[in-house]
């Protein structure tokens, strides 16, 4: 499970995200939406552990992203949206050291086959991590998040250069996890992705969290009964909008 509870990171006079709240359950897949500069990524790094909220904490699966990293990261993937990896590791031997450094290895020599098969990557396995495409790296980096006993992941921006059957794949293997009682928070500006993969969204805008709920529940807070996620989406975000989050209860 992943908790989020009144997150803020502050730089100088901004705030990037301000008094964010939010609980994703097992078994869930929530879209984090918002315009360029909501805040969205910084929200991301502060989950992940990257950087250090200014207020506020993060529970994964009960720890402390700060106070107790080790345990907390032991459940957590997280798939950036620029992949940064090793470049002079070959895709096994990087597949291979992320995996010995969550002490998976022996999951890893089961799925490795696997892995590299679904991603694509099986002719790669040789290859130098530097060689290979933009697309290629995304995939790699999405099945360095699956080669440890993660249950909360992360996704900024997942389907960015991968090509039609990546992520077509990307997407059963999202579906899979959650029926296999995973927590999902992806990042994304592909709404009509967003509407046909989560079971809810939480929109945000200028740091601030607008909205949250069902494709149903937004269409009912912004008026806009049977309208796609994107017009609900343009409405709720839109400048001046003074409405409020959808209660869940």
């Amino acid at each position: 499970m992943l908790q989020v509870s009144r997150l803020v990171k502050q730089y100088k006079r901004f705030k990037a995200v301000d008094d964010l709240s939010f609980t994703i359950s097992p078994g869930e897949i929530v879209g984090l939406l918002g315009p360029n500069g909501a805040g969205k990524t910084t929200a991301l790094r502060c989950i992940s552990g990257i950087l250090r909220p200014t207020a506020g904490n993060v529970l994964i699966n009960g720890h402390d992203v700060v106070l107790d990293q080790a345990k907390a990261k032991s459940g957590l993937a997280f798939v950036p949206e620029v992949p940064s990896l090793y470049e002079l590791l070959t895709v096994d031997e990087h597949l291979r050291f992320v995996a010995m450094c969550f002490n998976t290895i022996d999951r890893y020599e089961t799925l490795r086959d696997e892995l590299l098969a679904r991603y694509d990557l099986g002719e790669k396995r040789d290859m130098l991590v530097a060689t290979l495409s933009k697309g290629m790296r995304q995939k790699l980096s999405v099945a360095c998040a699956l080669v440890h006993n993660a249950n909360v992941l992360l996704f900024d921006e997942p389907m960015i250069g991968i090509d039609p059957a990546g992520a077509r794949e990307l997407r059963d293997e999202l579906m899979r996890e959650r029926n296999n009682g995973a927590a999902i928070l992806i990042s994304t500006h592909l709404l009509d992705t967003a509407e046909k993969l989560c079971d809810r969204v939480i929109i945000v805008a200028r740091g601030h969290k607008v909205a949250e709920g069902t494709l149903q529940q937004l269409q009912h807070l912004s008026s806009r009964e049977g309208q796609s996620l994107e017009d609900v989406f343009l409405a709720l975000t839109e400048e001046g909008y003074a409405g409020s989050v959808v209660p869940l209860n």
